[in-house]
């Protein structure tokens, strides 16, 4: 087992602030969204260091806009590595899209031509970006609803190569994969079997609301039985990768996304313990 494999978490949520203290559920870690902690003070902020004494934690973050072809945002990124430095994450992760323009954030993860230019462009501002935070980061691939017509090649190839020329790593969001494969009529498994495993080091898991011509990653449903069908697929190319469901609507109590967070676990032990007695079994043939 990979030592940066944190187990199974869950994204932290203000709904949950109270029973996390109180309860201390028997999960790994806790993914916080950035943004919502990059202030001074406050009782998010409060809440925030109470939970960190007794879990891990990821930061992860939804505006820093590394595909935007604007100057990168350095008063964000200062603050991002303030809360860097009090809260001592396990890591910090972003996604491959833009989200400002004319310096107005549009809240939406806006999807990018996969060409050659853009390659650079981005992985010249995730070196940046690293550089300045003094740390890797996590980039993950979002869902997306449209195409361009600049593209010239696929998005897995597209990521893999941006992780590559920046020496970055992966978040691997599943629904995504799934979403986007049923948006723009291709297979999934051809993009997880393009993903190069090396680079993987978390996976996002969440629900996603079906119209039957087109699917929205919606993160307000549980994950659907297909994502979960992919997320055994990835466990197996993969193998140890920590994992965690992102629920932003309609959030259920505690207890039932633990319940959830256990089928996850379940289906991960299930999979990598046939995955590794099979290689064993074939080792043993082959002798």
């Amino acid at each position: 087992m990979p030592e940066h494999f944190l187990g199974f978490g869950l994204g932290l949520r203000t709904d949950h602030f109270q029973d996390v203290l109180e309860q201390k559920p028997a999960l790994d870690w806790f993914e916080v969204v950035s943004e919502n902690f990059m202030v001074d003070g406050g009782k998010p902020k409060h809440y925030l260091h109470a939970i960190r004494e007794h879990y891990p934690m990821v930061m992860h973050g939804v505006s820093m806009s590394i595909g935007s072809t604007e100057p990168l945002n350095m008063d964000y990124l200062r603050k991002l590595k303030v809360l860097a430095n009090e809260l001592q994450p396990e890591w910090l992760s972003d996604h491959l899209c833009w989200t400002t323009n004319k310096q107005v954030n549009s809240h939406d993860l806006l999807p990018l031509p996969y060409n050659e230019e853009t390659l650079q462009h981005v992985a010249d501002r995730i070196s940046r970006v690293q550089d300045f935070l003094g740390q890797q980061i996590l980039i993950e691939n979002v869902s997306s609803y449209m195409s361009y017509k600049d593209s010239d090649m696929s998005e897995w190839q597209f990521i893999n190569e941006v992780v590559k020329r920046a020496d970055c790593l992966m978040l691997l969001d599943i629904n995504n994969i799934y979403v986007s494969a049923r948006n723009h009529n291709f297979a999934p498994l051809d993009y997880l079997n393009g993903i190069d495993k090396d680079r993987v080091r978390q996976f996002h898991l969440a629900g996603h609301t079906d119209y039957g011509d087109y699917v929205i990653d919606t993160h307000d449903h549980e994950v659907a039985d297909p994502v979960w069908d992919l997320y055994r697929q990835a466990l197996q190319r993969f193998g140890y990768v920590s994992t965690m469901i992102e629920r932003d609507d309609n959030i259920p109590p505690l207890a039932e996304l633990m319940a959830e967070l256990d089928i996850a676990r379940n289906i991960a032990a299930q999979t990598l313990n046939h995955t590794i007695s099979t290689g064993i079994a074939q080792g043993k043939q082959a002798i």
